[in-house]
């Protein structure tokens, strides 16, 4: 069995407790305006030409993204790495695109890590059946969860998918004990206005509070807008600005109303 990764990041300290080695799976269901990861939507192996500028001369190339990794290989990614991931109280992380679009060989990759004894952790958009979250739900350590926005209609606007099935996920998955972080992409003009944010609030102070549920809220950048053109994508925010410092502690303290540790970042 082998699934497709299109790209494998070691000593990430942004997906989960510490160091991690972090498996970027392809496929996801959303189509989210502002992805960061756009080689990661179509579940496909792609072909895209690679341009490199040297003085006046171009250089191109193709690449293809995506590979094949068994279960084997990702293990032998990780043993070199174990001493870092031990030291630090990290592990293993599978994210994309939406790891859970691969769902047999994300549980069978989660199995194999934790009988070796890595932390493992799922990085989802939430956005898959109960039952695949139930199948994996053994062998997760961490959920990270997506919290993109609470409105259904804007969330089919602006990611193309409904958020019912995500909300009733979310409310499954802390409510049987798991350990959550849940991750608010704060997007100005999108998820920022005040109430959305009351309405992201209210729903995560309502959580089971017997689990180890925290928020990571996560500031708009624009670090993926190169890559949109190399898949024939549309990059729909050029237009938008990054919060300052200043706005993200203001939403830290916003949320820090619910009783949750709350940080910035990853």
């Amino acid at each position: 069995m082998k699934g497709l990764i299109f790209s494998v990041k070691r000593y990430s300290v942004h997906d989960g407790p510490g160091i991690r080695v972090t498996f970027f799976m392809k496929g996801c269901p959303l189509s989210c305006w502002w992805c960061h990861n756009p080689e990661g939507i179509s579940p496909e192996q792609q072909t895209v030409i690679q341009t490199r500028k040297v003085g006046e001369k171009e250089f191109s190339r193709r690449e293809i993204v995506g590979r094949y990794y068994s279960i084997d290989e990702l293990l032998e990614i990780l043993d070199r790495e174990r001493i870092f991931l031990e030291q630090s109280g990290g592990g293993v992380t599978f994210s994309g695109g939406e790891p859970l679009m691969q769902p047999e060989f994300l549980l069978e990759a989660l199995k194999a890590c934790h009988e070796k004894g890595y932390n493992t952790a799922v990085d989802t958009s939430g956005y898959s059946s109960a039952e695949s979250f139930l199948a994996i739900m053994p062998y997760t350590d961490v959920f990270l969860f997506d919290l993109k926005h609470t409105d259904d209609n804007l969330h089919l606007e602006y990611t193309g998918v409904s958020n019912i099935r995500i909300l009733e996920n979310l409310r499954m998955i802390t409510g049987m004990g798991k350990s959550v972080i849940v991750r608010i992409p704060v997007i100005p003009g999108i998820n920022d206005d005040d109430l959305t944010l009351r309405s992201m609030r209210d729903l995560l102070g309502s959580l089971n509070r017997e689990n180890p549920v925290s928020i990571s809220l996560l500031p708009f950048h624009k670090i993926g807008m190169t890559k949109y053109g190399k898949f024939g994508l549309q990059y729909r925010m050029n237009n938008t600005i990054p919060p300052t410092s200043k706005r993200m502690n203001e939403f830290k303290l916003f949320f820090a109303e619910t009783g949750l540790k709350v940080k910035t970042g990853g």
